[in-house]
């Protein structure tokens, strides 16, 4: 499952439809049931973990290097990084793995974004392709992304998702706002039903210098 964010004047290298603000994407989703999508309250689980990077993480070169794995060398959206103007203000999110031959490694990434004051967007959702097997690996990063921003005074939560996707997101709490074509793809602008996703008590970093 990965958001794909066609803010970046270069992504496909092809003028697109899509909105000037930030506009996240869905290319691929696993299905899962409602009732096993809420994690604990803290986003965890025995094999992975979710965690905010703040200044100075070790898991801050894992990010990245997995972003670069799933956006340039693996979806080619990107020719040598993709890394954008966002960055400067994103706040990174990554999923560990605790398990015995993959312990600590990074295995999913997505960033979250206030866009403007109270709305946010998420993006460069993205799991290992070793790991995708593993659905709470990405359900997680949902969760964690949309229950962060709450959690500092979100009042919208938006992401754009692919046609094929839209069923899964209604099933996650997620409505239909417009439809959109991105570079010749049907999409939904989607947003997140803010009361199923509960605030997180995670402290909002005063500054982020993780790029």
């Amino acid at each position: 499952m990965f958001f794909i964010d066609p803010s970046s004047h270069d992504i496909g290298r092809s003028p697109s439809s899509a909105p000037a603000s930030f506009t996240p994407s869905v290319r691929w989703g696993i299905g899962i049931d409602a009732d096993d999508f809420r994690l604990s309250p803290t986003a965890s689980s025995d094999r992975f973990s979710f965690h905010l990077l703040r200044n100075r993480s070790s898991l801050i070169d894992g990010y990245w290097q997995l972003r670069s794995a799933i956006f340039c060398e693996e979806q080619h959206l990107f020719e040598t990084s993709d890394l954008d103007e966002l960055d400067e203000r994103a706040y990174p999110i990554a999923a560990v793995h605790h398990g015995e031959n993959h312990g600590g490694q990074v295995v999913g990434v997505v960033r979250i974004v206030e866009q403007s004051p109270r709305l946010w967007y998420g993006g460069r959702l993205g799991v290992h392709h070793a790991f995708r097997r593993h659905n709470q690996i990405g359900k997680g990063l949902i969760w964690k992304a949309v229950t962060t921003a709450n959690g500092w005074g979100c009042d919208r939560f938006l992401a754009t998702v692919q046609i094929q996707n839209v069923r899964f997101f209604q099933r996650l709490h997620w409505s239909s706002i417009a439809e959109l074509e991105i570079q010749g793809i049907r999409h939904h602008l989607m947003e997140a039903d803010l009361p199923y996703y509960l605030p997180s008590g995670e402290r909002r970093p005063c500054s982020m210098q993780v790029v």
